[in-house]
């Protein structure tokens, strides 16, 4: 499975930088490096449909499932029709 969150659309980033010493001395930089999101597995319950999801989503994602809602949440990432 692919380390996106359905409902965010958030994936991974490549992130580099520069330690604050580099910075202070001389041009040597400290790599790239793949950064993801903070993905969960969680399982959720969709009373209007009277089924159980199993999702693996970011924490942004919870808390949106918890502001707008399972159904309506699920139904506009697509995760059922």
């Amino acid at each position: 499975m692919a380390k996106i969150c359905p409902i965010t659309k958030k994936g991974s980033i490549m992130a580099g930088g520069y330690s604050n010493r580099t910075r202070a001395t001389k041009f040597n930089p400290t790599g790239k490096v793949r950064k993801y999101p903070n993905l969960q597995k969680k399982k959720v319950f969709v009373p209007e449909l009277g089924k159980t999801f199993n999702l693996e989503i970011s924490t942004q994602g919870m808390r949106t499932l918890a502001k707008n809602g399972a159904y309506a949440t699920l139904k506009k990432a697509g995760i059922f029709k």
